[in-house]
């Protein structure tokens, strides 16, 4: 008899993503209970030597040929073995939640069939009273699925932004500098379906465009290091999983405090639309942001094609050129522009876009427009210049 049906699906996802990055890592792989490499069995965070079986695999010395008498010369100098990338090690970003529980114990299921290292990472924020406890005791679950290395990590949340998005920043700070420290290959986060809807929403509400509206990627970061394998599963069956494992769950009672705007939302609006429009709009609003990326995606590449035919000889942007653009490429290239100038992505705005904008297509002889990152963009005859002020 096989895994509870929710147990099985988390297993699955994860399955899937460690495959994804196994194949980036360049590994060769055996779809057996291990991974094969230069005689190495590797399970988890370890190794063991196999011994010779006279199968021949691998070019076993030990291996008889029939009929074959034995060379009386000199021993035969062993070739080195080739070159082999050691095993990726693949971290696990848990809070104690039922998401991310349910994570870890699928990566420490799946992980050493596969020949991958699994390791744990927790973060303590510092925002309720007994929390480093709380992560040390997160700390040691992790280990007790067999997770390592395992790290617990203590942040300072700043202010910038909101308590969400502060908290947020430091968490990532913190994944970053434990990726690089442990040259980990990847970093899997617990984000479900249930919160790519209210991804969704939250930007839907903030009038962004069609970026925002495309949620959070199953691959992003630098170098593709964050991974969310149950983007494509409900919060629901996250929690079931944690509890035929018998798993152990903490439920941060932030996600239930009205000061939030995502716990606000995750109570009140979510259940509001559905008791209007009926079940699955939480299924509409992720299949939503799919269709949403795949868009960005489209116009973003198009965006940086374009980009070349419309900068002189000096590398100035024409307004001439930009203004035959459709709307959403050039906007793009704007914003990219600015970016590059030194403007920070995370306050760069639509409404800052617009202005830029407008030098384009409503030009009458306005003055520079101030961008955050003391960035100024101004039109100079008939070139857009954006630069440090």
């Amino acid at each position: 008899m096989g895994p509870h049906p929710a147990v099985a699906a988390i297993r699955l996802a994860v399955r899937r993503v460690l495959h994804d990055i196994l194949t980036d890592h360049g590994s060769t792989t055996d779809h057996g209970s291990a991974t094969a490499r230069g005689g190495l069995l590797v399970h988890g965070s370890a190794t063991r030597h196999r011994s010779a079986t006279g199968h021949g695999g691998d070019g076993d010395p030990t291996t008889p040929v029939p009929h074959e008498a034995p060379h009386p010369g000199p021993p035969a100098t062993a070739s080195p073995a080739p070159h082999r990338r050691p095993a990726p090690l693949v971290l696990v970003a848990c809070s104690g939640g039922a998401d991310s529980m349910a994570l870890a114990s699928a990566l420490a299921f799946e992980a050493p069939k596969l020949g991958v290292r699994a390791g744990g990472i927790t973060v303590d924020h510092g925002l309720q009273p007994g929390s480093d406890l709380r992560a040390a005791e997160v700390a040691l679950r992790l280990r007790g699925l067999g997770l390592d290395p395992v790290e617990s990590i203590a942040v300072t949340v700043g202010r910038d932004g909101g308590p969400e998005a502060a908290a947020r920043d430091a968490r990532y700070a913190a994944l970053d500098a434990a990726a690089e420290r442990h040259g980990a290959a990847a970093v899997l986060l617990g984000h479900t379906r249930d919160d790519q809807a209210e991804t969704v929403l939250l930007g839907l509400a903030r009038g962004s465009g069609i970026r925002s509206l495309s949620g959070m990627a199953e691959v992003s970061g630098a170098g593709g290091r964050y991974r969310r394998p149950f983007l494509h599963i409900d919060r629901q069956t996250a929690r079931r999983a944690c509890m035929v494992q018998s798993l152990p769950v903490w439920d941060d009672p932030h996600n239930a405090d009205p000061a939030y705007t995502r716990s606000r939302l995750r109570h009140e609006g979510l259940p509001a639309l559905e008791k209007a429009l009926g079940k699955g709009v939480v299924e509409a609003l992720a299949r939503t942001a799919q269709l949403s990326r795949d868009d960005a995606d489209a116009l973003d590449a198009w965006a940086r094609q374009a980009e070349a035919g419309v900068r002189d000889a000096s590398g100035l942007l024409e307004c001439a050129k930009l203004y035959a653009l459709p709307p959403a490429v050039r906007r793009r290239i704007l914003r990219r522009a600015a970016i590059e100038a030194g403007a920070p992505a995370g306050s760069l705005f639509a409404r800052h876009i617009e202005e830029i904008d407008r030098l384009i297509t409503g030009w009458r002889g306005q003055g520079a427009i101030n961008l955050p990152g003391k960035v100024v963009a101004q039109r100079q005859g008939g070139r857009l210049v954006i630069r440090q002020g």
